[in-house]
Formats: C-alpha cells, structure tokens, sequence
C-alpha cells in the first residue's frame, strides 16, 4: 500500500524541520572537537568579527578568505584559544581544500 500525499507531505515537512538541527549539531559538534585539542591543519573563522585581523598574534597568518570567514595557520601551540582570545566568536578545523567551493574562497600566498 503506498503512502498518502498526506503523510508524504508530512514526512517531507519532519524532515526539511530537522535539517536545521542537523546542520547545527555538526558545527556544534566540530567546534567543540577544535576547542578540546583535536588537530587540524588550519582553523576557519566564519564571520570574523571587523577588528579580529589586527588582534591576531604575530605567528598566526591567513591562508585563505572568502567574503565570510578566514582560515588561519599557525606553527604555535593552541592555535584555537589564541583566537578566541583574539575575538573569534566559533573556530573550526580547516584544511581541506574544498571545503569551501572555489568561487568563494581566495587563497592569500
């Protein structure tokens, strides 16, 4: 028997309802990684806030931005509290070439 266009306008409308909370819990989940010492090559900034390059330490370059985010590298230890503590407001691992589309990212040599 197949379903009715009811509950398939159901199912549809719980699923589309728990993609927000998918999405979130995976950033959640990333960031809480990188805050309790996971690796990564890079941290990516989403939404750095306007003064957030200057209060950067010295070690600390940017290997790439988009119009929304900047991924930074650092030789240094604690790289994640370090920008924090220069304003970042969420950091996440970076370093993966396409984990942002081309179009929106430069890369800064």
């Amino acid at each position: 028997m197949a379903p009715s266009k009811r509950h398939r306008r159901s199912l549809i409308r719980l699923i589309l309802a728990g993609l927000p909370l998918l999405l979130v819990g995976w950033i959640g989940t990333l960031a809480i990684v990188m805050r309790l010492g996971g690796d990564a090559p890079a941290a990516f900034v989403p939404f750095p806030p306007e003064a957030f390059t200057a209060a950067l330490p010295a070690d600390v370059a940017v290997v790439g931005r988009s119009p929304i985010s900047l991924t930074l590298r650092s030789e240094g230890a604690d790289l994640t509290r370090r920008l924090y503590d220069a304003g970042a407001r969420i950091v996440l691992p970076a370093g993966l070439e396409a984990c942002i589309p081309a179009g929106f990212r430069e890369t800064v040599r």
